[in-house]
């Protein structure tokens, strides 16, 4: 898959990550009770960077969970017949915290759902809230982002692919057509 367009540079995502920090501090009125839950692979390495300027704001610590969404998924069976498990670690109870669900990219809506299912199969939240760097739209499910870093109209042609250091090497968003054939 080719990048026709980079759309967001290291500089841009950590705009947006301070951004969705202080939105995120604002909108609950501090962070008592507040937690953070990176939905895997790459919502991880950006609830972590988001609870990094939260702490620099409050100077308070946020804790940070990860969620594998892998089994809650609705196309399980269209992914693979060995699903790769990355696993959960939330070592925190979730039962009446404001927990704030964080991922690369909102499309369908399917993901965030997954994440849900899975998050309530962990505990009763107070509130849940979701943080994403990249809004591109096409809806499926009735599921809006309370954070938003950048929205990017795409086409369903279009693939909008998140890098980001801990796991590429590099910090940026690009956008590439669909291969033929490849099924996203």
């Amino acid at each position: 898959m080719i990048d026709k367009a980079e759309i967001m540079d290291e500089s841009a995502i950590m705009r947006a990550i301070t951004r969705i920090a202080h939105e995120i501090i604002e909108k609950n009125k501090g962070v008592d009770n507040l937690a953070l839950i990176g939905i895997q692979r790459r919502g991880v390495p950006l609830a972590k960077m988001i609870a990094e300027k939260i702490k620099g704001v409050e100077g308070k610590s946020v804790p940070v969970g990860i969620l594998d969404i892998t089994l809650y998924r609705d196309d399980l069976s269209m992914l693979s017949e060995h699903p790769i498990i990355n696993g959960t670690q939330i070592d925190f109870p979730i039962t009446d915290k404001k927990i704030v669900l964080v991922d690369d990219v909102l499309y369908t809506g399917r993901t965030v759902r997954a994440a849900i299912d899975a998050l309530m199969d962990a505990g009763r939240p107070k509130m849940v809230q979701l943080a994403v760097l990249i809004d591109r739209g096409h809806r499926e499910l009735p599921i809006r982002p309370d954070y938003v870093g950048k929205n990017v109209p795409t086409s369903r042609l279009e693939v909008v692919n998140v890098k980001l250091y801990e796991i590429d090497g590099v910090n940026c968003v690009t956008i590439s057509d669909i291969e033929k054939g490849v099924r996203h």
